[in-house]
């Protein structure tokens, strides 16, 4: 299992959310590429980026500094939030990016991720399921569906999907320990795709839970950001 530190980015700095409430919003540091940059000389090779503004806006307003982002430093680099045209996954490609997390058109249009896996490679595209609930929320979660976490994530590996992140939304932030139940569910049910855990990570005993439970990898925020644990711990983990 490796690990990916957090950056979510609003109004062009990193902040963490509590459960998604962008309300609750705590900057951890305004200077995004210095932190990009910390994370890099740490040792860490992939990083996960979040941007919150694409994500309630429909569209990658963050764009340009996650660009630079991915020019400065050596990291390998997932983007997701406002995914919603082939254009603009094409664009982060073109800029470098690793791979392109596509969350709300996963339930909107499942279509538009085949077609994505088609064009760009199961290696380029990643979906994302954030739940409240056991149930997809979507548009920055700020709306939830109708449709559970397990039944999409089947559908999704139907299509070609061969990795997913997943966060329970209700966990996020609240270093209250990651949903197992619903790891254990998604790792068990799903026969090729694997899995991220992102959500609750409170430290070290809940990332060797996760290794034990079969995550391919590991999102880590709120717990690095508030000290509960150090980059060193997580190089040392498989960072």
């Amino acid at each position: 299992m490796y690990i990916l530190p957090a950056i979510d980015i609003k109004e062009g700095q990193a902040v963490r959310l509590f459960k998604g409430d962008f309300k609750q919003k705590t900057v951890v540091n305004p200077d995004v590429l210095g932190q990009a940059r910390i994370f890099a000389d740490a040792g860490m090779s992939f990083i996960h980026v979040v941007d919150l503004d694409g994500a309630l806006a429909g569209q990658a307003t963050n764009r340009d500094l996650i660009a630079a982002l991915k020019a400065a430093t050596s990291l390998g680099v997932e983007v997701g939030g406002g995914i919603r045209t082939l254009q603009q996954i094409k664009d982060y490609l073109n800029v470098g990016i690793d791979r392109v997390i596509i969350g709300s058109m996963a339930v909107k249009n499942p279509e538009f991720v085949k077609t994505a896996l088609d064009k760009f490679g199961a290696d380029k595209i990643v979906v994302g399921i954030d739940a409240k609930q056991g149930l997809v929320a979507t548009e920055g979660w700020l709306k939830t569906s109708t449709v559970d976490y397990l039944s999409l994530a089947k559908e999704m590996e139907k299509v070609g999907v061969r990795l997913f992140v997943y966060t329970d939304v209700e966990r996020d932030g609240t270093l209250a320990g990651p949903n197992f139940d619903h790891y254990r569910s998604l790792i068990s049910e799903l026969s090729k795709a694997q899995v991220i855990a992102s959500g609750g990570i409170a430290g070290l005993d809940d990332l060797i839970q996760l290794q034990e439970i079969g995550a391919a990898g590991a999102i880590v925020g709120k717990a690095y950001y508030s000290g509960n644990i150090s980059l060193e711990e997580l190089k040392r983990f498989g960072g």
